[in-house]
């Protein structure tokens, strides 16, 4: 007739669920939440949780600082994200303040000024069609926007 979705599905055993996990890190960097939810997906009783995180840290497969530092490197350079919205988002995915600290100082400072300076430069000059003021305003909630800090972008935008 039909499934039911897995209603009977046959229970991991601890060494499958253990498997599927170092697979699921090795393919990615993960953070510990993530690795949390997907214990739940596999339907592993919460009593297992620790004891099969704390395998996974000890292997390597699960290494907060380095997931930290792999996703903020990865917003910034690909998405161009700023700092603000990398910080928010390592927070909203449980990563310790430390983690985050260690992950933000990976961007170098010279260089965030400069991509900064490149998007407002390039998003100022494509609303030509605008007056200066809107112009200004416009730029300056689309740079925000993607996480960069308010006084930096004004500071830079009035320099335009």
């Amino acid at each position: 007739m039909g499934s039911f979705g897995g209603m009977y599905k046959k229970a991991l055993t601890p060494e499958q669920t253990l498997q599927k996990l170092r697979h699921y890190c090795a393919y990615q960097e993960r953070s510990h939440r993530e690795v949390r939810d997907k214990l739940f997906l596999l339907g592993c009783p919460a009593r297992q949780h620790d004891e099969l995180i704390s395998s996974l840290i000890e292997d390597d497969y699960l290494n907060e600082e380095r997931f930290a530092k792999a996703y903020a490197g990865g917003k910034w350079r690909a998405k161009r994200w700023g700092r603000v919205r990398i910080k928010m988002e390592l927070q909203q995915r449980g990563v310790s303040v430390y983690c985050i600290r260690k992950a933000m100082a990976e961007i170098e400072e010279a260089d965030y000024e400069k991509v900064l300076k490149e998007l407002i430069t390039k998003k100022y000059q494509s609303l030509k069609q605008f007056q200066y003021i809107i112009r200004q305003k416009k730029t300056a909630d689309y740079i925000i926007g993607k996480g960069f800090e308010p006084e930096l972008v004004r500071a830079i935008l009035s320099k335009l």
